[in-house]
């Protein structure tokens, strides 16, 4: 087996290592869930002390658990779907640039 056929390994030898955006995506992911976990555990936690705000005719603390979670929810998935469309068309426009700088080598 040639250099070139043999796949990258982690330094341990347990495999190939993930491409770069894979890495870049698991971070995203990570930083979205983190923010997920914080305003629906933590909102809830301090509701009683945001209870003395109020928004309209329901306090605030009543307003975050029931309705603004799920509005940050909502927002997390759009934000998500759009940073995967950004990554998806930078990526097939590095790959077009390669296959052209190949082509021209050729």
């Amino acid at each position: 087996m040639s250099e070139k056929a043999r796949p990258e390994t982690d330094g341990a030898g347990f495999g190939a290592l993930p491409p770069v955006p894979d890495l870049r995506h698991a971070g995203l992911k990570g930083v979205l869930i983190a923010l997920w976990t914080a305003v629906a555990f933590g909102v809830p936690f301090f509701a009683r002390e945001l209870q003395a705000w109020t928004t309209g005719p329901w306090p605030l603390g009543y307003w975050l658990v029931a309705q603004g979670a799920v509005l940050v929810f909502i927002g997390i998935v759009v934000f998500y779907a759009w940073a995967m469309n950004r990554y998806e068309r930078r990526a097939k426009r590095a790959a077009s640039q390669v296959s052209v700088v190949q082509r021209r080598g050729d």
